[in-house]
């Protein structure tokens, strides 16, 4: 009876943590206009009033949005959407239009993107037009129903607005700013950068349409800030179903808090960077860690996310290479070391591994030359070594001068952990002068 119990109380605690799963998953890797907005007020509310103007008095407007990446530039626009949507007398009044730089790569295409979003496919049909203007002029005539306080306002989105500086004459920008600046349809022009220096790429005539209106985001919260987003990220709502283990999930959440080695782990990733964006990624690694068998997160969970998050990639590079490619390596370190980082060239390396396998021939097997040319090659290609000058056509490989990008720590930890590493090898790289 009792193993049957204890069966149900296992199948309950992983339908629960599915959920927990599915709600902090959702969390973590969609800027969800549900979640709470930190340390952005000011902004937030600066942007409800000016698409509100828009919204309800037909007011035309434009502004930047300028920050780092993972600032909360979407999660801000998205939330104060959400919020202008909400109002009754606009839901049903505003259009939105939204475009990013990376895929709508020139003026026709987004001209085509924005006809798509507004639904006015059949209205223009096979119409021929003189110009830019007159085409977006047209679709924009479309939405009046009336004079400027009956046509319904377009809000206009631009995401990675500083790629749309760089179209042809910037006719998107001007055609937009223009509108915004004259007495036509209502429209609202909002763009989302990560420039600080964006005015500059404008051009005078698109500049002098602008209203220079612009929000900043700077992620200016300090630790404290941080742990309690920390804690705010990973606590479940107060709907979850099963309110026993949402109450214990959330314990254990205030004592992760609490404890030493994650706020060490926080202290470090909040040094490096302060973006939510990488902070969910360090709790989403963690949060692989929770199964039925280890229903709670734990600190070593946390430590060990931070570790992978941390993770060197040309240290992990090293880890696939064959032996021959670390003899190469370690040749190059040694080179590096008598000759204090000269850039060395092929035939120098290669001199060095043969001193090594004539010292140790029992041990590493004695590869004919264009094999060991093969080895260098590929570790070119993997960006482990770059040329110092640009290669000519007549210049022979043997003989072109190399840089190793990789340092003597980096070599000795991924050493450390090379599986099946030969001891003379290892002895090799640690030996200080080489085999003089």
């Amino acid at each position: 009876m009792s193993g049957r119990k204890s069966k149900s109380n296992n199948l309950i605690q992983a339908e629960c943590l599915s959920q927990v799963q599915g709600i902090l998953r959702e969390r973590f890797c969609h800027q969800s206009p549900h979640s709470n907005l930190f340390g952005v007020q000011v902004q937030y509310k600066h942007l409800t009033e000016l698409l509100k103007r828009t919204a309800i008095h037909g007011e035309s407007n434009s502004v930047l949005i300028i920050g780092p990446r993972g600032s909360g530039k979407t999660m801000l626009i998205n939330h104060a959407l959400r919020e202008l949507m909400e109002a009754e007398e606009v839901s049903e009044n505003v259009l939105q239009v939204h475009l990013n730089g990376l895929l709508q790569i020139n003026d026709k295409i987004a001209l085509k993107e924005i006809t798509r979003q507004l639904n006015l496919e059949n209205v223009v049909g096979d119409k021929v037009f003189g110009s830019f203007a007159e085409n977006l002029s047209f679709l924009l005539e479309a939405l009046k129903k009336g004079d400027r306080t009956s046509s319904c306002p377009v809000i206009f989105i631009l995401d990675e607005f500083d790629l749309f500086a760089h179209h042809k004459n910037q006719t998107l920008l001007y055609n937009l700013f223009d509108i915004s600046q004259s007495a036509q349809t209502p429209v609202a022009v909002i763009g989302l950068t990560c420039r600080l220096d964006i005015l500059e790429l404008l051009e005078k005539r698109v500049k002098s349409r602008f209203s220079h209106r612009q929000i900043h985001l700077m992620n200016s919260f300090g630790f404290p800030q941080y742990l309690k987003i920390f804690k705010e990220q990973l606590s479940l709502p107060a709907v979850f179903p099963d309110k026993i283990f949402a109450e214990k999930w959330n314990e254990n959440v205030q004592s992760l808090s609490e404890d030493r080695s994650v706020r060490e782990v926080l202290q470090k990733h909040f040094n490096v960077s302060k973006n939510l964006r990488s902070l969910h990624m360090l709790l989403m690694l963690a949060l692989n860690h929770v199964t039925p068998s280890h229903p709670f997160m734990t600190a070593t969970d946390l430590v060990e996310a931070n570790q992978l998050c941390s993770m060197d990639s040309k240290a992990n590079i090293v880890h696939g290479l064959s032996v021959l490619e670390i003899c190469l390596i370690i040749a190059m370190k040694h080179l590096n070391d008598i000759y204090e980082e000269e850039p060395f060239n092929f035939q120098m390396v290669y001199n060095e591994f043969q001193k090594f396998v004539q010292r140790k021939a029992h041990s590493v097997y004695n590869f004919e030359k264009p094999v060991v040319m093969k080895a260098f090659e590929h570790l070119q290609q993997l960006e482990l070594i770059r040329p110092i000058e640009r290669t000519t056509v007549n210049a022979q490989r043997e003989y072109q001068l190399m840089k190793l990008l990789l340092d003597n720590t980096q070599i000795m930890n991924a050493l450390q952990k090379y599986p099946n590493c030969p001891t003379d090898v290892r002895q090799w790289a640690t030996s200080s002068l080489s085999w003089l």
